[in-house]
Order: structure tokens, then sequence, then C-alpha cells
């Protein structure tokens, strides 16, 4: 047998078809090359970074930033009288500072050395607060007897604290999954406009270079909300919000479980879609379904995360449960085995999307001018 036979040969029989001495690469071989070029692509790009880099930012100074301004007038000083209680400010701010008589105290209000001045009085409190030129608001409500009050729900999610989680679960996840479902859109077309596709076709399988272009983005953008939520955590953290933070970390763990799922899905089905369309200028068009997919959960939730009937619905809705389920895992109104049970229901309609993804994407894929119809595509 010929040098030249065998090198041909060799190759089939390690699995692979063998041409020219060169082992074709497998499947998994060739999704995961196409995934290090999706990859590499945006990584090398600015404006990617960039926005990577602000967005993380942004997400560090929403946490820190009301926690450090609270605190950026540093505690009350208030001068007392000998003989004035200083226990009503035990385990506050506020700092005392005892002075002989009035005549010192007001020295020091005046000198800007304190705040105020707390002397007895024939007051039903027993004491009056002198001030320089107006009331110290926040001083005289912390003297102030108050009623005592029960609660009928201590464990209760105030209403402000619930809506800015699901602004950020719904805002996260809105603009991750069409940003990068927009640029999987993009440049499907963009290959099969300028022709690339047919020389990609001639090395991988149109199956491949999906799995591969799905996988690739898929990395990108949980590596992304990865770095949103450890940069939300840390300033936590630092900011010392332990109630928080022990608040809002289960619901944080349960929203990226549901976002890699969830798109995963979106991505496929924005690749399949585009992929019916031959031209930049015709993606939106073709897209437009796949993006109110994205749009509508995201303006539901934000509406009617306290409403726990119309959440517990969308918990099990696959194009909602993405962000209405961490809701409720963080505001504790769902039971343990529901995440799971809605996971189990996103993971199956996942596995149809990614089906009906491949089939459009592979059947149009080659296919040029006129829009190709979604049906012609499915049934290939």
């Amino acid at each position: 047998m010929s040098t030249a036979t065998q090198s041909r040969t060799a190759p089939a029989s390690l699995g692979g078809s063998g041409r020219d001495g060169v082992t074709d690469p497998t499947f998994w071989q060739s999704v995961w090359l196409v995934g290090l070029r999706e990859i590499s692509t945006k990584l090398r790009s600015k404006s990617f970074l960039i926005s990577t880099g602000i967005t993380v930012l942004f997400v560090i100074g929403a946490v820190m930033l009301p926690q450090l301004l609270s605190g950026i007038g540093g505690p009350t000083t208030v001068a007392v009288v000998g003989g004035t209680s200083a226990a009503a400010f035990e385990g506050t701010d506020v700092e005392t500072v005892e002075v002989a008589d009035r005549a010192a105290g007001e020295e020091l209000v005046r000198s800007g050395e304190a705040d105020a001045l707390i002397v007895p009085s024939d007051d039903p409190t027993g004491m009056t607060v002198v001030a320089l030129d107006s009331a110290p608001t926040d001083l005289v409500q912390l003297l102030s007897v108050s009623p005592g009050v029960e609660l009928l729900d201590p464990d209760a999610v105030p209403w402000a604290l619930g809506y800015f989680i699901a602004l950020a679960f719904g805002i996260v996840f809105y603009m991750a999954a069409l940003t990068f479902g927009v640029q999987i859109a993009s440049a499907v077309v963009e290959e099969k406009q300028t022709r690339i596709v047919e020389i990609l076709l001639s090395t991988v399988s149109a199956r491949a270079l999906l799995a591969g272009k799905v996988l690739g983005n898929s990395i990108l953008a949980i590596g992304q909300v990865a770095l949103i939520a450890v940069a939300a955590l840390t300033g936590l953290v630092v900011t010392d919000q332990q109630v928080l933070l022990a608040g809002v970390g289960p619901g944080i763990a349960w929203f990226i479980v549901f976002f890699v799922v969830g798109f995963v899905m979106l991505a496929a089905l924005y690749a399949g879609t585009a992929a019916l369309v031959s031209r930049a200028e015709d993606v939106g068009t073709a897209t437009a379904p796949v993006t109110y997919l994205v749009m509508i959960p995201f303006f539901l939730v934000i509406f009617l995360f306290d409403n726990e009937v119309a959440m517990g619905i969308m918990s099990y809705v696959p194009f909602t449960a993405n962000i209405a389920m961490p809701m409720r895992a963080f505001l504790g109104t769902a039971e343990w085995w529901e995440p799971i049970l809605s996971l189990v229901i996103l993971a199956a309609t996942a596995m149809l999307a990614l089906w009906i993804g491949e089939r459009l994407y592979r059947n149009s894929l080659l296919k040029t001018g006129a829009r190709v119809k979604f049906t012609e595509a499915l049934k290939g």
C-alpha cells in the first residue's frame, strides 16, 4: 500500500472522514470551534468591553451609593446640660457632649461644634431642644414618644425594595437577551448575505454552526450576568447590608440558573428566525416575534411583581418564568419545589425551541432572495 493511500485511510479508521491526511473535526469539536470564534470576536470588541464595564459600575453604584450617602454627614453632635438624661441616644449615631450650663451649650451650637443643645425644662418630655436657625427634625423625631407597633408580617419585603429587585432582574435579562440575541441574528444574516456561510458549511454542519453560535454567546451572556451578580453582592458586603444580602442571595442564584436556560431558548429562536431573511434591513421584522417574547415578560413582572396570583401563573409560563420565579424566590412566596418544577418546564420548552430554531436555520441558510416562509422552513 502506498504512503498516499495510507494517509487517506488512516483518519477514516479513527472515526473522521479524512481529507489529505487531516481528520475532520467531530460534531462537538466543530461546535466548540465556532463557539470560540464567537467569544474571541466579542472579547476583541471595544464596545462590548466598555458597555460591560459601564454596566458593572452602574450596578455597584446603585447598590453602594444610597448607603454611602446616608453616612456623609457623619454622626450628630448634641450638647447636653448636666442632669439631662442621654439614655435616649444609646444605640444611635448621636454623640453627646456634656456642658456645665445652657450658656456653654449655646456657644457650642453657635460655633458649629454641636448641632443642637438639650436642656431640662417643664415640657412634658422633660427637655427642650435648642438649635441655631432651624428645628433638627431627625433629633426631634428621635426624642418623640411613639406608640407601640405590632407587625402582622414582619418578614414581608417592603414595596420599594421589591420593585427595585424586580426592575433589576427585568433589566438585566432584557438587556442581555436583547443585546446578544440581536447580535446573533445580525451575524447570521451577514454571513448569509456575504456568502461566507457557504464556506463555513463546507467545513462544519449547519447544526454545529448554530450550536456553536448559541454556545459562544450563551457563555458570554452568562459571564456578563455572573459578573453583575458578583458586583452586586460585593457592594452589599462592602456596605455591610447583611440583611438585604441574606434576602436577595437566593433570588440572584435562581435568576442565574433560569437565565442560562432561558437565554439558550431565545438565542436559538433568534438565529432561526434571522436565517429566514437575506438582507440586514429585514432582521428586525423577522426577529420581532422573539423580541416580543423578551419585552412582554419584562413589563409584566415590573407592573405585577406584587400580585401573587399573576406572579404564580407567570412562574410556570416559559417566557416569563425567567424573571417571575426568581422574584418569587426573593419575596419568599414560592414553595421549595416550585422553582424546580418551573425549571423543568422551561428546560423542556428550551429543547423544543432548539429543535425549531435548528430546523429554521438549517432549511433557510442557503436560500437567498425573498424571505423564506416560516412554515416552509419548518417543514424543510
